[in-house]
């Protein structure tokens, strides 16, 4: 079953890719977009080489994983390291699997409006969309290199509300939810680092203009609206600049409180100052201590 529902949805993404591939929009004073040029990428090509080769030597398809992910790896790469090219896809690898989980749940259901992955995922399982998302969790390729050459006014703003926030606008930091080192936190907090500026700068305007949603209350829907279109561009430019490690992965989950209801991570408990994160309820979140579905995915 699962080998021909991963064929099947293989030869259609692969096909649609091209027409079909949309962006996140981003705040209209953006010029970024989380866009596809219509071109194939080279793992595009490669996987649709692969998989006509497969067709036409008439041989049945294993049913494993790597067949599965096929589709996936068109446009996010083998390993999940994401395709920055003519067109950006992000990176998947290293993120917690109960994040990953989380946004698949999230195209099915439309919370977050990217056409190409809504019809990937819409006859997907659970348990489908768990194993895709425990596997990419578990990988590490190397990140990108840091960005440079941004002004340093633009900078010094980006590094204070990732760090610090603005209590005059009630923006908490970053590194407040995401942890010091902006790697995320387990099990449903993505890390900030090794994304492209124009993919962060996309999603923030989708959170801004309501074309993202998460679990209510949608703390990133919150927080991005009170950030003007500079902030979105400094906080894009400061985490592009952030050095990353082969090993970089997200801090375990702490009891913690965090500075802003955030659906995605229910069950705050005791403030920790030193991260000012929050773990979960067992009964509250995918992939969380007993393993069990969050009743409504997070963003």
């Amino acid at each position: 079953m699962h080998a021909k529902l991963g064929l099947f949805f293989l030869f259609l993404s692969l096909a649609a890719i091209a027409p079909l591939h949309a962006a996140e929009p981003a705040p209209p004073t953006a010029n970024a977009t989380d866009a596809a040029s219509g071109a194939p990428t080279d793992a595009a090509t490669e996987a649709a080489t692969e998989a006509q080769s497969s067709a036409n030597a008439g041989a049945q398809i294993p049913d494993t994983l790597e067949q599965r992910l096929l589709a996936c790896a068109a446009c996010h790469g083998k390993q999940g390291e994401g395709i920055a090219k003519s067109e950006y896809y992000p990176r998947l690898a290293g993120k917690p699997a109960g994040y990953l989980y989380n946004q698949l749940r999230n195209f099915q259901e439309q919370r977050r409006e990217v056409p190409i992955m809504t019809y990937m995922v819409a006859y997907m399982s659970d348990d489908y969309l768990r194993e895709i998302a425990a596997h990419y969790a578990r990988l590490q390729p190397p990140y990108p290199a840091p960005a440079g050459g941004y002004p340093e006014q633009e900078l010094a703003r980006g590094e204070a509300l990732v760090r610090k926030g603005d209590a005059d606008k009630n923006i908490p930091a970053c590194s407040a939810c995401h942890g010091k080192s902006l790697t995320g936190m387990e099990p449903t907090i993505p890390g900030l680092i090794g994304l492209n500026r124009e993919y962060i700068v996309a999603q923030l305007g989708a959170w801004k203009t309501g074309h993202r949603h998460g679990a209510q209350p949608d703390c990133m829907s919150q927080i991005a609206s009170r950030l003007s279109p500079r902030d979105v561009a400094a906080v894009s430019a400061y985490l592009t600049t952030q050095r990353a490690t082969a090993d970089s992965m997200p801090a375990l989950a702490r009891s913690a409180r965090l500075p802003i209801d955030c659906g995605v991570v229910p069950g705050a408990s005791s403030a920790d100052p030193e991260l000012g994160i929050a773990v979960p309820e067992a009964s509250g979140e995918s992939f969380g201590k007993d393993g069990k579905d969050s009743k409504e995915p997070g963003s």
